[in-house]
C-alpha cells in the first residue's frame, strides 16, 4: 500500500489573492467554488496534486522548508521577467554565466520558489 499526494498546502494571509497569483503563474484555474474572501482556495493543476492555499493568522517568519521548483515552457530568463511583472520578487540569483543555474523568487507573501532552465535550455547544454 502507498499514499497518493493529494495537494501541496501553502499557509498564507490571503488565500484567494495568493491563489490568484499562482493561477497566473501556472496558467491554471482556481477551483470554481473559490471566491474573494475564501479562507481555503485551490489552483487546479493539469496533472498531479492541486495547490491548496489555507488562510492562517500567523505571518511567515523564516525560509520555507519545502518549496516549488518551476520548469518553464519558455526560457528561464523570460519566465523570471514574467513572474516579476506578476508581483514576484527576486530573492537570489543563482544563474551562472554559462547559462546553468536557477533563480530564487518569492511570491507576494514571501514564499520562496525556484525557476529552473527550460527543457530546451537543458537539452542545448547537455553533452
Amino acid at each position: 500500500m502507498v499514499s497518493v499526494l493529494q495537494n501541496v498546502a501553502i499557509d498564507c494571509a490571503d488565500a484567494y489573492e495568493l491563489a490568484r497569483f499562482w493561477s497566473k503563474v501556472t496558467g491554471r484555474p482556481l477551483d470554481p467554488d473559490d471566491e474573494p474572501g475564501s479562507h481555503e482556495t485551490q489552483v487546479m493543476l493539469a496533472e498531479g496534486p492541486v495547490l491548496y492555499f489555507n488562510q492562517v493568522p500567523e505571518p511567515k517568519t523564516v525560509k520555507n522548508r519545502i518549496h516549488l521548483c518551476l520548469r518553464p515552457e519558455t526560457s528561464r530568463d523570460e519566465e523570471v521577467e514574467r513572474l516579476l511583472a506578476l508581483g514576484a520578487t527576486l530573492v537570489a540569483d543563482r544563474r551562472d554565466p554559462d547559462g546553468s543555474g536557477w533563480a530564487v523568487l518569492a511570491d507576494p507573501e514571501g514564499n520562496e520558489f525556484c525557476v529552473l532552465r527550460s527543457a530546451a535550455e537543458r537539452a542545448a547544454t547537455t553533452p
